[in-house]
């Protein structure tokens, strides 16, 4: 039987040449560097070929890479082109995304610029807030597109993962637990104080910031304790589970607004397939 490619393969593929590196390719195409690895090795497996060759640091292709490359590229183009072609609209026009902070920090900025270089005609204004205020704004056809935080049961979760306690172990012990928080409202932080509150343990809220990119920092420089999923805090190692009570886990989610345009559909349906390859 013959063999078939998948295009999500070929793009990962394409997009670790055009990156670089794994690291920013998996930016790009909205996957873990792990998953990535994996996808490449099953692309590997398929064409029976290595197609990356390690120099140094460097990623560099294999003959057999080289070749598969240029097809690459063709196929994904046409594979775009035949979705334009179907769908009888060309992917163009403004598109309005809203985000929480974790998915702007951390991963939506590779599908949005990949998105944008396979749609040069789109225009993307993106809101980053709170997932409420883009709840209202979506009811309000402020966007068109929103992803943000629900609760683990939620039917309408895209993908759940665990959640976290992030910080220096020592403070994690402490009498009374410094705490580094987002500004409410936040699903985070809820979970924190309603997890230590429940076991009676003691804290404060030494660092309180609107802006995750704080947040990261003040736990990196020991001044406090958070609690995140690591999809979204990669950079930082969890404390071990038995330090701290136990926190709920969280799902994320992606609604649409009520009329979108092809531009609108088509990221909406990219960010779909990436939140399920997290």
């Amino acid at each position: 039987m013959p063999v078939n490619l998948p295009t999500n393969l070929l793009r990962s593929f394409v997009a670790i040449v055009d990156r670089g590196s794994m690291l920013n390719a998996a930016e790009q195409v909205f996957v873990t560097q792990s998953a990535l690895s994996l996808q490449i090795r099953r692309l590997e497996e398929l064409v029976q070929q290595t197609l990356f060759a390690r120099e140094g640091r460097r990623l560099a292709l294999t003959p057999a890479g080289a070749v598969l490359l240029d097809y690459a590229r063709r196929v994904l183009s046409l594979h775009d082109e035949a979705l334009v072609a179907i769908s009888g609209e060309p992917v163009s026009g403004p598109v309005r995304m809203g985000m929480v902070q974790d998915f702007a920090d951390a991963l939506l900025p590779g599908a949005l610029a990949s998105f944008a270089a396979l749609h040069p005609a789109s225009q993307i204004y993106a809101r980053v807030a709170g997932t409420s205020e883009l709840q209202h704004q979506l009811e309000r056809n402020q966007l068109d597109v929103i992803v943000g935080f629900t609760g683990a049961d939620d039917p309408t979760a895209i993908r759940t993962a665990p959640t976290s306690w992030f910080g220096d172990e020592d403070l994690a012990s402490a009498d009374v637990i410094p705490l580094a928080l987002l500004e409410r409202p936040c699903r985070f932080r809820e979970a924190a104080l309603a997890s230590l509150d429940a076991a009676g343990r003691r804290y404060r809220i030494a660092v309180e910031t609107p802006n995750l990119s704080t947040l990261r920092a003040a736990v990196q420089a020991g001044l406090g304790i958070t609690c995140r999923s690591q999809l979204f805090l990669r950079e930082l190692v969890p404390l071990p589970a038995e330090i701290l009570p136990g926190l709920p886990a969280v799902a994320c989610f992606l609604a649409r607004g009520r009329q979108l345009n092809a531009a609108a559909r088509r990221l909406a349906d990219l960010t779909v397939g990436t939140l399920r390859a997290l």
